[in-house]
């Protein structure tokens, strides 16, 4: 039987993308054996593996409304940053019963950055929340997570696409790109503060993306043709999901080239959801 891995990047409100292939592969009856996610990714990712079908992923998000975005962007000017985070880690325990990553349905592997040390952290083992919560936080946005005497950062700090930890755990291996592309200013191309800030992110992280591409290969990768969404726009959910929709054609005829070049599809026509 062949693997299929799963590699979830990050984007900030652009992940909802995301959705919209899993729902793809939920089509095609594919479930993945193994899921690795960064940020954004992280989140989906924490949900897929807890056993959650994109349609019910996606089901969650419709029921949202701006109250609730609302209450997960929980202001804190005053402190580490400009989120506490407090919010997003509610929203997670309403949905995610689940607390450790022993309990999830499929294994998942979730990226974080050392701050201190400068160095990649993969969370895999212990409590779940804590380690996705710490994988998002974007600096200057989210407060950094104290998790294991560690003080961890956004994962996309040092890997933005962490197909390569999950490379030598599957035959199949399929990454989803949700970083998009910048917002230009219409007015004028001097940035304001937060662009500087959130635009230097995504340019070190296109770097990183860039420079392991040529090392690791993907059997895979798709890049959602998103531009003009800002990292924390999350109220625009339903026209990113759409933005991706266009893709979706593209990225199943992929996956089923990939999948026949490397034998038997024994694994096919499992049913995902809980």
């Amino acid at each position: 039987m062949k693997k299929v891995g799963l590699a979830l990047g990050g984007g900030g409100a652009r992940g909802f993308c995301h959705i919209v292939f899993l729902e793809a592969l939920d089509d095609m009856g594919i479930k993945p054996e193994i899921i690795a996610g960064t940020s954004i990714g992280a989140i989906v990712g924490a949900f897929y593996a807890a056993g959650y079908s994109g349609a019910e992923i996606r089901a969650i998000v419709d029921k949202m409304g701006l109250r609730d975005i609302n209450k997960m962007l929980d202001f804190n000017l005053l402190h580490r940053a400009m989120l506490k985070g407090n919010g997003v880690t509610d929203f997670f325990n309403k949905y995610i019963k689940i607390k450790t990553f022993e309990e999830l349905e499929t294994p998942l592997k979730v990226v974080a950055t050392d701050f201190w040390q400068h160095s990649q952290v993969v969370l895999q083992s212990g409590e779940l929340i804590p380690a996705v919560r710490a994988s998002m936080s974007i600096p200057a946005i989210f407060e950094p997570v104290l998790h294991n005497n560690q003080v961890l950062i956004d994962g996309g700090a040092v890997n933005p696409l962490p197909y390569d930890i999950i490379r030598k755990d599957c035959d199949v291996l399929i990454a989803i790109d949700v970083s998009g592309h910048p917002k230009i200013r219409k007015k004028s191309k001097m940035p304001t503060i937060f662009d500087s800030v959130m635009n230097t992110f995504q340019i070190m992280q296109d770097s990183i993306l860039a420079a392991k591409r040529q090392i690791a290969d993907i059997d895979v990768y798709v890049k959602p043709d998103i531009e003009g969404i800002g990292i924390l726009e999350f109220f625009r959910y339903r026209e990113i999901m759409s933005g991706a929709e266009k893709d979706v054609q593209k990225f199943k005829a992929e996956v089923k080239q990939a999948l026949q070049r490397t034998g038997p599809l024994a694994f096919l026509n499992k049913k995902p959801g809980r």
